[in-house]
């Protein structure tokens, strides 16, 4: 329990530190800038406003707060801990740095890789300070075992968070109109890591004295045994930004981000299992540092095979125009329309084509009764009032699309997509 005290207090300090809240402010802003490019095109794919700017940036603030206190017990309880000297805070700037040059990069598996090769080039060729100290000291075991805890945490974010804010999408095959989802999200994550300090002047935030269980650390082989009983220990708060980026054709959004989640979070624990290799020696450290990049690569790999081979769900043809979303608290969202749902007809008229059903609304004074096929293929039908300023709520799939306004996507340049659509507009 008193690892547990120990490990909140560290957390915490991230939160009231100035330094490092002025890092929280200015990562905030970041996101605060993304979310506003992604609510301009959810407003312009859906014709409203899905989620605000500032609600998403809090939930990935909170939610990531969360996310840091679990990471930060789970690696204080497996004994993640590093030399004063194994430049760990360096993970964090690199992470953020790849996360500019592209989003998906912010990945740690990637800048741990980068960190890792570093820190034993440094090694084999023994370079030092002036005073001898041993530069990127950095155990290798410890550095992706502590990747594989915070992958394992990001697949818990993914699979309850990351459908959020998730923006429509469209795709064209053999000579169809695909409806998907493109997501993007994105969480601050104070972390406390131990760091084993060789005099008690050097201590971080805290040194004193804790109860430890007998069996503590979990990880144990010589170097931390050596630490444990060497060295002071101190837990140390640093910022992390953890990341998800995907798109799917074939599954609702929701059902995407835990899928997403699982396979995440079987890398996660692969990478801890693997990172162990680390402590056989040179060969083991450079297998896991190739690993972790590669197998991460992999997994995206394997999700884009099954993407591939799935069916896609939101397709309009003669069974009926495909609901792609349903916007929150709309009349769809009320009388129980989901995405996925097929609208077969409107007022006893057949549906052709998506301008068929706004062609009918738009001519609706009173009552508007829907004919709906669900997933499942069973028929329902719906009736609603027509409100006066109220849209009907739902995203539809087109049949056609008019090959001058289409708008190419990159999942990673929200901004060069909105320039586009922009663009289009006023042609």
């Amino acid at each position: 329990m008193d690892l547990i005290i120990y490990t909140l207090r560290s957390v915490a300090y991230v939160i009231v530190e100035p330094s490092l809240m002025i890092m929280l402010i200015i990562l905030g802003i970041v996101f605060y800038s993304k979310n506003r490019k992604l609510v301009a095109m959810q407003r312009m794919v859906i014709g409203e406003e899905v989620n605000s700017s500032l609600e998403l940036t809090l939930s990935q603030i909170v939610l990531g707060i969360f996310a840091g206190i679990l990471a930060s017990i789970i690696l204080s309880y497996l004994g993640v801990i590093f030399d004063e000297n194994s430049g760990i805070e360096f993970l964090f700037m690199i992470s953020i740095l790849l996360m500019f040059i592209k989003p998906r990069l912010v990945c740690f598996s990637y800048s741990g890789a980068i960190l890792g090769g570093i820190s034993l080039i440094f090694s084999y060729f023994n370079i030092k300070t002036s005073d001898g100290t041993a530069l990127f000291n950095l155990d290798i075991v410890m550095l992706m075992t502590f990747v594989g805890v915070m992958h394992i945490v990001e697949a818990l974010l993914v699979m309850f968070d990351g459908s959020r804010g998730a923006v429509p999408v469209f795709s064209n095959k053999k000579g169809k109109i695909l409806g998907g989802y493109a997501f993007g999200r994105y969480w601050i994550l104070p972390v406390a890591i131990f760091i084993a300090y060789r005099t008690i002047s050097s201590g971080g935030v805290g040194t004193d004295s804790i109860g430890t269980p007998e069996w503590w650390p979990i990880l144990r082989y010589d170097n931390i045994v050596n630490l444990v009983k060497s060295a002071i220990l101190s837990l140390s708060p640093l910022f992390g930004v953890l990341g998800y980026s995907s798109l799917t054709f074939t599954r609702r959004k929701r059902e995407k981000a835990v899928s997403s989640g699982i396979f995440i979070l079987a890398y996660g624990i692969i990478l801890v299992l693997v990172a162990q290799l680390g402590s056989l020696g040179m060969i083991g450290k450079i297998a896991v540092i190739i690993f972790a990049p590669l197998a991460h690569e992999g997994m995206l790999v394997i999700q884009r095979k099954i993407e591939e081979k799935r069916i896609p769900l939101f397709v309009s043809d003669e069974s009926g125009i495909a609901i792609l979303d349903v916007v929150p608290f709309s009349k769809a969202h009320e009388i129980g329309l989901k995405a996925g749902d097929r609208i077969v007809s409107v007022n006893d008229k057949v549906i052709d084509t998506e301008a068929d059903i706004y062609s009918i609304i738009k001519e609706s004074l009173n009552c508007l009764n829907l004919k709906i096929k669900d997933k499942a293929g069973e028929i329902k039908e719906f009736s609603l009032k027509q409100e006066n300023n109220r849209r009907l709520g739902v995203v539809l799939v087109p049949k056609f699309v008019d090959v001058g306004k289409i708008v190419s996507f990159d999942n990673d340049k929200f901004s060069e997509v909105l320039k586009n659509i922009k663009d289009k507009n006023k042609k």
